[in-house]
């Protein structure tokens, strides 16, 4: 997979499609969502220990969980990692910030991918029966605590979503290990809303194969 770096000329030359940004961190998102817009919220164990929590937060942070839910993961553009900080919040789910960005410079892992990081963009490519759908993203935020790593992104135009959806990983005190998804989200544009049924279920699928992408026994196809 090729990235590449926009200068600092072109970091605002595509917005997101939203106003939002970073709603999938609050804690109340499930009860007072966007307006106009729909929430979801889904956790699954996916194992546990340590080696599970670092085998997880190395798929996760390199498009792990889209590519084991079958999109083809295009158009990587590392960005400049300064678009979007992301809001920090409180345990009540007061916004108190925003989150730090960090330096610009790339991470990468063992495979030489650069590592999900604020402002990188990717085109998420799926098919929908014989059609191929293009979904371009921007991250608008990470997340990397000691027990806690993921990140979301943002839809931008010529998704045939409008909204964010977040993963994030959590190494809990049991010593379990579970990954949650977090999304709003509504149909982009009268001809996807005229097929709001389609398109509730191919999001309900989407999600289903999210939670199982992790998972150790499909990790190891």
């Amino acid at each position: 997979m090729s990235a590449q770096r926009r200068g600092r000329d072109g970091a605002a030359e595509t917005p997101v499609t939203y106003g939002a940004i970073g709603g999938t961190q609050a804690l109340d998102l499930l009860q007072y969502p966007p307006h106009g817009y729909k929430p979801m919220e889904r956790s699954v164990r996916i194992g546990s220990g340590a080696e599970r929590w670092e085998t997880s937060k190395a798929a996760l942070m390199s498009w792990g969980v889209q590519r084991g839910a079958g999109l083809k993961v295009t158009n990587v553009d590392l960005g400049t990692g300064e678009q979007y900080a992301g809001i920090r919040y409180s345990d009540d789910g007061t916004p108190v910030g925003m989150r730090d960005v960090g330096g610009t410079e790339s991470v990468y892992n063992d495979e030489g991918e650069p590592l999900i990081a604020n402002g990188m963009s990717a085109v998420l490519r799926t098919k929908v029966g014989p059609i191929t759908v293009d979904a371009p993203v921007r991250v608008v935020y990470v997340i990397d605590d000691p027990n806690r790593v993921g990140f979301a992104y943002g839809t931008l135009h010529g998704h045939p979503a409008s909204g964010e959806e977040a993963f994030i990983l959590e190494h809990r005190d049991d010593d379990s290990v579970w990954l949650t998804v977090r999304s709003f989200s509504r149909p982009a544009s009268f001809g996807w809303r005229l097929l709001a049924p389609v398109y509730a279920q191919v999001r309900k699928g989407i999600t289903a194969k999210y939670l199982r992408a992790l998972h150790p026994i499909n990790a190891a196809d």
